[in-house]
């Protein structure tokens, strides 16, 4: 049975009526999910003017789904209109677009990450909780000249946390450490709902990967955590102020993200089923049964356009066995 692809979508006011495509990609590695919508440049042999009807900072609502059954795939705030070979583009990005706002400078000593989110977020006016549940803390935290967005990338470029908001009556910024937030259930079967994949199976033993976590002291002393297989593949995190249980827990997390049995990669299906990132994906395959488990989803990127909906799903690591 064959589906029509269906949409609404709404930029403030304003409720398109043409659409050449859609893009929404959301993941944990990232700290906004983004959405790039794409209009065609003309219609009815006229120039497509979006910019009477709307502006940088309307709201945006994309809903998408199959002959009127829509589901809200994206909600958030329209960045920037941009024109490119023709085509209308429409840059969107979720509720961080708020804290894209500048902070006054000040120097923190022995702050948690929780303190200095609040203060980000009283710093930009918006109504927003904060909730945390990482254990990490600063001997000295320095914001200088940056905007709210800013620090809370930096965070978590070096802490590896999984920042983000989610909606409701109020809108809550979230702090945790990686794959500890938890979102739904969903089923992927190489028999009936994947349609391409590039996942390979790799194995623990296989991988020989040691984790250092570095950090320069009030002192300008610089402290060096290491975690891992001695003389293996390195990574080394930034872990600028940071005490040495923090920059300890950090590379125990990023180690065992990295190390474990199960598929890494991708799997690209349609639009049902529904997933977002945190959700715990079950792959399944009735030829290797061996090699079914859960895992942990870090992102998936929906497009929308006349030839069809797809996501595509990468996975991170194995929650548990099937």
């Amino acid at each position: 049975m064959l589906f029509d692809i269906d949409y609404k979508i709404t930029i403030g006011d304003y409720q398109l009526m043409l659409l050449d495509s859609v893009e929404i990609h959301k993941s944990v590695d990232l700290l906004a999910d983004n959405c790039m919508i794409k209009l065609p440049g003309t219609a009815l042999n006229s120039v497509l003017k979006v910019e009477d009807s709307i502006k940088r900072g309307d709201r945006v609502t994309v809903m998408v789904g199959y002959s009127g059954n829509l589901v809200k795939e994206f909600f958030g705030y329209l960045q920037n209109i941009s024109t490119d070979g023709g085509s209308i583009s429409l840059n969107c990005e979720d509720s961080m677009f708020l804290l894209r706002k500048p902070v006054a400078d000040k120097q923190f000593v022995k702050v948690d990450i929780k303190t200095i989110a609040n203060y980000l977020v009283q710093q930009t006016g918006v109504n927003m909780k904060v909730e945390s549940s990482l254990p990490i803390t600063y001997d000295k935290f320095v914001i200088s000249k940056a905007t709210a967005y800013d620090v809370l990338k930096k965070m978590q470029e070096e802490t590896k946390a999984n920042i983000f908001i989610t909606e409701g009556d109020q809108p809550t910024l979230q702090i945790h450490p990686p794959y500890l937030d938890k979102g739904g259930d969903v089923k992927y079967s190489f028999q009936v709902n994947i349609e391409s994949d590039d996942l390979k199976y790799v194995q623990a033993e296989d991988k020989r990967i040691q984790i250092i976590v570095k950090s320069t002291g009030k002192d300008g002393k610089v402290k060096e955590v290491r975690h891992g297989t001695t003389g293996g593949d390195q990574s080394t995190i930034e872990g600028n102020g940071m005490d040495l249980f923090s920059m300890q827990k950090v590379a125990e997390n990023e180690y065992n993200r990295l190390l474990y049995d199960g598929y890494e990669g991708s799997i690209t299906g349609w639009l049902i089923p529904f997933v977002e990132p945190t959700w715990s994906a079950e792959i399944v395959d009735e030829e290797y049964p061996e090699k079914d488990g859960w895992y942990y989803v870090i992102s998936v990127t929906t497009t929308v356009s006349s030839e069809g909906g797809k996501r595509k799903v990468q996975i991170g690591r194995k929650l548990s066995n099937g």
